[in-house]
């Protein structure tokens, strides 16, 4: 009887062997790490003042405390508590929000215009080159943050003796400001992953506008205008922001190629030299001397190629000169308007 069932029981626990040994096989291996997801870049450039608040990061993502940074002056910062942060400039504040942290917000300067809705509820610690002590310690910051030009040193000083832990970035004039200040934010506030994702986005959309620009016919010359009424009229040259996005954008900033270095008085001189197929200024700006019709009458610029054609851009100031989160759709912008501006001239 044994002999009759012997191959049957073996040929059975075999495949129970190897039924079990699958099994095992399948549980213990290492199983295929998620694909990492990032924000889509967008299809559309939305207007900066009505553009949708940016996303919120995952819940799950919650600040890791005590966090330190390294200042723009190579000192360390450490942070302990996010609960009440005070922001020293628009560019750290539209950061911020972006990052998923505007609630944490206390205060902020009067260069934080967006997100508009959000801001404007904040009480206002002034302008953040001309800061008072007694204004941001009266808000009892856990954190005060900004970039390098805030100021001035004696008020700053006065936050640090108070025992508020202050980190001020780097702002450097290029294309790479904004992933470097998104990721030194996002640093102090305890989320970096939150940060590199949101400055991988950035720097993706800047990558496609730049491509863009590539593809102009050719070069419009540009001559950006700083305009505060008739008290300041300014043009930007070399070693500015406005530069690294004119020459982004495939424009030629006139006032550079003049050989101005930063900001210079605007004069006859400077726009008889530069000749600019595009006038382009801050919208604040250009509302500050009465709209296209004022500006024209400043001595020379009705005289010039796009003077002649009132072909002259505004943007929204922070939207273009802020190098936060929505630089790369700001460029992307600018490449249209340089675009429009080659065909109203002829095109090559």
């Amino acid at each position: 009887m044994l002999a009759k069932f012997t191959k049957p029981l073996v040929l059975l626990i075999v495949l129970a062997l190897l039924s079990a040994c699958g099994a095992h096989s399948t549980a213990n291996a290492p199983t295929a790490a998620p694909v990492p997801t990032t924000a889509p870049v967008a299809t559309a450039v939305p207007d900066p003042m009505t553009a949708p608040e940016p996303t919120t990061a995952p819940a799950a993502a919650e600040p890791i405390l005590p966090a330190s940074v390294t200042d723009y002056q190579g000192e360390t910062v450490v942070i302990e508590s996010v609960d009440r942060v005070v922001s020293l400039s628009g560019d750290i504040t539209e950061i911020i929000f972006a990052l998923g942290m505007g609630d944490s917000v206390v205060g902020v300067d009067i260069s934080a215009t967006y997100p508009a809705e959000k801001t404007k509820a904040l009480p206002s610690i002034g302008y953040q080159r001309r800061l008072n002590a007694e204004g941001i310690l009266s808000l009892n910051p856990t954190l005060v943050i900004g970039n390098e030009f805030a100021g001035p040193p004696e008020a700053l000083a006065q936050v640090q003796a108070a025992g508020v832990p202050l980190a001020l970035t780097a702002n450097p004039p290029t294309l790479e400001a904004p992933a470097q200040k998104i990721i030194f934010v996002a640093r102090a506030l305890g989320i970096p992953q939150r940060g590199y994702a949101l400055a991988g986005q950035v720097e993706a959309e800047i990558a496609r506008a730049r491509a863009e620009a590539s593809a102009l016919p050719r070069q419009p010359r540009v001559l950006f205008l700083y305009l505060r009424g008739t008290d300041v009229q300014q043009v930007a040259g070399a070693n500015t922001a406005i530069d690294a996005m004119i020459t982004a954008a495939g424009g030629i900033n006139a006032a550079a190629e003049a050989g101005i270095v930063n900001y210079a008085p605007l004069s006859p001189e400077v726009v008889i030299a530069a000749q600019p197929d595009v006038i382009l200024v801050l919208t604040k700006g250009l509302e500050s001397v009465g709209g296209i019709d004022g500006l024209l009458s400043i001595p020379g610029l009705a005289d010039t190629p796009a003077g002649q054609q009132r072909r002259v851009i505004d943007f929204d100031d922070l939207y273009l000169n802020g190098m936060g989160p929505r630089t790369g759709q700001a460029l992307a912008d600018l490449v249209a308007a340089f675009r429009d501006a080659v065909a109203q001239t002829g095109g090559s």
